[in-house]
């Protein structure tokens, strides 16, 4: 069987190799299961990181809103919800994987490593679920809470929007004399627990901004997010 080399920060965090069973399975892309099974055969589902990823992202959900609740004692449901979705969004589970080398780490099939999936957002962001579920399955809830406090512990120290992007996009745009933007979902794929969407917004002048989320909302809250930066600098 394949074994994973990863990086030194990547093993400071989690543990080597050696320790932890079920890493390669969390680094091993459904692209490569199936380009190394047998003819004739069909990859069985431990053969990827999609059931470590389902999951990783249950124990990451858990663990993220339950120190939430802890850090912020009189924060309200709706508060502690949008800090949730943004230490957990897409983006921040895949400048993680960056910083650790998770992407130089996956075992990638020969057309996904032709495409750069290694360093695509969505895929980062499923393999930072799958080390988490790995880890949670082979030391344990405390073990992937230390993981996970890191990932708080960045996603609290990076900047988030202060208010709905949208809305803010649709004021802007309004005061330019132009009507309020329209949203269209582009694509949505991936399994049902970690689907990743892509929504596109129109700009005056037929600028085309996209976003990427876990849900048809965060999509678009990425996409508008991502215009009025553009906005801001003139395209």
């Amino acid at each position: 069987m394949t074994r994973v080399s990863i990086s030194p920060a990547l093993e400071a965090l989690v543990g080597s190799p050696s320790e932890l069973p079920h890493l390669t399975q969390a680094l091993t892309h459904p692209s490569y299961a199936n380009e190394q099974k047998k003819p004739g055969s069909v990859a069985g589902p431990e053969a990827d990181y999609q059931r470590l990823e389902f999951l990783g992202d249950a124990v990451l959900g858990l663990v993220v809103s339950e120190e939430l609740m802890r850090r912020f004692p009189t924060a309200r449901e709706g508060e502690l919800s949008q800090l949730r979705a943004h230490v957990v969004s897409t983006d921040a589970l895949a400048a993680f994987a960056r910083d650790l080398g998770v992407g130089e780490a996956l075992l990638l099939g020969r057309g996904a490593s032709a495409s750069r999936d290694r360093d695509q957002a969505s895929v980062l962001a499923d393999a930072v679920e799958a080390v988490i579920g790995a880890v949670h399955l082979d030391k344990g809830l405390g073990a992937a809470r230390v993981v996970i406090l890191e990932i708080i512990a960045r996603g609290l120290a990076s900047p988030r929007p202060v208010r709905d992007a949208k809305s803010a996009l649709q004021e802007r745009i309004q005061s330019m004399g132009e009507s309020a933007p329209v949203y269209r979902l582009v694509s949505s794929e991936g399994p049902d627990h970690a689907r990743d969407f892509v929504v596109e917004v129109e700009l005056p002048g037929g600028v085309v901004v996209r976003g990427h989320g876990r849900s048809k909302k965060s999509a678009e809250q990425a996409a508008a997010a991502d215009a009025l930066k553009q906005l801001e600098t003139g395209f």
